[in-house]
């Protein structure tokens, strides 16, 4: 009966306590969770601490948000201040050493790719000013390929044991994605050039990209709701240089673009923003693909520019 026992007890401590956990990766925004989740497989278990239809620079720092944060192995974030309003109260409330800014564990995707609109001087007067640049880069998809490779090095980094895996894995995601930007591109080129008003400065790695050309901004300063007066302006403004479209993210308001596009005669278009933002844009493939399907369906192709 001891020897049964002992056999019994030996086994439910097999099944029950694994020989190797997945890595806890908490996401500060769902395109580096949904990243997270194509090279780490069933390797990390994937927390996102936004989601597509919030405002992602104005977050609380919840408890739920502090209690996932003790338990990561690894925060990815997009950085550049992103994040600056919420995500250092939820780190020193956590208190994970593991994933402070300075360690394996604290990963920011900013750090890889080239950023855009550095400001030339910093005045908080002019709203919500970035000052290492605009954070939003994961509307690039040719950035989504440079933070795989940095991530997947990380991830090998803090799980060595599984180095070779994260590296297929990338190795895999890159062949994917590289044949998905090409057939993205060729889709996009009579987009090229065509002049658009944005609803908030989220868009410009996305203009950069696909040679948009950004001629008016809804919001008088970034962050800054806007009036009547400035929308009227704009309205203006348009009548010198008309836009195709005007565009927001999924998370905005639609007050104001539904308001130019009447009055413009222009169509309104709603981008999905990062994963989630949309039907069908539930993964990194389905945002670009949602996001190139809806700014094409916005012009007539044999329209001039």
């Amino acid at each position: 009966m001891k020897n049964l026992l002992f056999a019994l007890l030996t086994a439910l401590s097999l099944t029950t306590h694994p020989a190797q956990a997945a890595l806890n990766v908490f996401a500060c925004e769902p395109e580096w969770g949904a990243l997270a989740q194509e090279l780490g497989g069933d390797k990390v278990t994937v927390y996102s601490a936004t989601q597509a239809l919030q405002d992602v620079h104005h977050v609380q720092a919840k408890p739920s948000l502090i209690a996932r944060m003790r338990s990561a192995n690894l925060v990815a974030c997009t950085g550049l201040e992103l994040e600056i309003g919420w995500l250092p109260m939820v780190l020193r409330q956590a208190g994970n050493a593991a994933v402070l800014p300075g360690k394996p564990g604290y990963f920011e995707a900013g750090n890889y790719v080239q950023r855009l609109e550095i400001p030339q001087r910093l005045d908080r007067a002019e709203g919500d000013v970035h000052a290492m640049g605009n954070p939003h880069i994961q509307t690039d998809p040719r950035n989504i390929a440079k933070v795989s490779v940095a991530l997947a090095q990380r991830l090998a980094e803090i799980d060595p044991g599984n180095a070779s895996f994260y590296q297929a894995r990338q190795k895999d995601f890159a062949q994917r994605w590289q044949a998905a930007v090409q057939r993205w591109e060729t889709q996009a080129r009579p987009l090229k050039g065509v002049a658009i008003v944005v609803q908030h400065k989220a868009f410009p790695y996305l203009s950069d990209w696909l040679g948009l050309h950004e001629v008016a901004t809804l919001e008088p300063k970034p962050g800054v709701e806007p009036t009547s007066s400035h929308l009227a302006e704009v309205l203006a403004q348009l009548q010198q240089h008309p836009a195709r479209m005007v565009i927001r993210a999924a998370y905005n308001d639609d007050r104001a673009s539904s308001w130019l596009s009447e009055k413009a005669k222009i169509p309104a278009v709603v981008l999905p923003f990062t994963v989630g933002g949309a039907d069908h844009a539930n993964d990194l493939f389905g945002l670009f693909d949602v996001t190139v399907a809806r700014l094409l369906d916005a012009i007539p192709t044999d329209a001039p520019k």
